[in-house]
């Protein structure tokens, strides 16, 4: 399965979805956008929450990213 997302905000105080559609996943999120710190806060959420292995297969540089779950 892939999903589309949003990151809205870094530096937040957790990550959570803030908005959720057929189309897209809106996302504020804990890590900094240094060191991939992000993308790997973003991981660990949709991992946690699928209970599957996550990656992040487009937008690694970006806001704007596509993330395959299991």
């Amino acid at each position: 399965m892939r999903i589309s997302v949003v990151v809205k905000r870094l530096n937040c105080k957790k990550t959570e979805i803030i908005s959720e559609t057929s189309k897209q996943t809106e996302l504020n999120v804990k890590g900094e956008a240094r060191d991939g710190k992000a993308n790997l806060e973003i991981v660990k959420f949709f991992a946690r929450k699928y209970k599957k292995p996550v990656r992040i297969v487009r937008g690694l540089r970006s806001k704007r990213k596509v993330v395959e779950i299991g």
